[in-house]
């Protein structure tokens, strides 16, 4: 397909899609004359994970591109891929000095230990998550995470990680995790606070 109708495919303005090829975000097309080029199937799924990763991930172009550099690298497991995507999803969160920081870090270490779960020690989610007990301490909020704990594995065992497709191109895996990682969770929160109403309700309505 031409440059007119890939832009028609994928909803992406052609000076859009020049971009993309200047900052070699997207692959080139072959070449058919000295001003034209023909694209595929490939270019409208490699666009539709860019548009995940700015849209729905809202990361900066910079992070998008190490995350195509990944996805380009055969070589590359598809654990470490994934892994790639889904740390520059992470909010970067700097380890606080002080005694009450390193006391939530050991016990989110504790509890991926207890669950036994596969996590590298350089996880931005370990920072995040002692952050967030720091919080929650500082604020007088009572820190039990057993029930999240399992309401998380469930939810990414049985629903979230089926949406990812395995054995398919490396890109359409990518986009599918950012995907489920950003609106699964935008998803999960809004039913929260919809059972949080509800159950408020109940307590304390005549």
């Amino acid at each position: 397909m031409r440059i007119s109708e890939l832009s028609a495919k994928s909803g992406v303005a052609i000076p859009t899609i020049k971009y993309y090829l200047r900052e070699c975000l997207l692959h080139p097309g072959e070449q058919t004359a000295a001003t034209r080029a023909e694209y595929d199937e490939s270019h409208l799924r490699r666009l539709r994970l860019i548009r995940a990763l700015l849209e729905v991930g809202r990361l900066p172009v910079a992070s998008i591109k190490k995350i195509i550099e990944a996805v380009e690298d055969e070589s590359l497991p598809l654990h470490l891929l994934l892994g790639t995507a889904h740390y520059a999803l992470s909010a970067t969160v700097e380890p606080e000095p002080g005694e009450e920081w390193q006391i939530a870090r050991d016990e989110v270490d504790r509890l991926i230990a207890d669950q036994g779960w596969d996590v590298t020690p350089a996880a931005p989610a370990r920072d995040e998550l002692a952050q967030t007990i720091v919080r929650m301490r500082q604020l007088g909020l009572p820190v039990d995470l057993k029930p999240y704990v399992g309401i998380a594995q469930k939810l990414v065992s049985e629903v979230e990680m089926n949406t990812i497709p395995f054995d398919g191109p490396r890109d359409a895996a990518v986009e599918a995790l950012v995907l489920g990682t950003v609106l699964y969770g935008k998803a999960f929160e809004a039913l929260r606070r919809m059972a949080q109403e509800s159950e408020s309700a109940r307590r304390l309505s005549p």
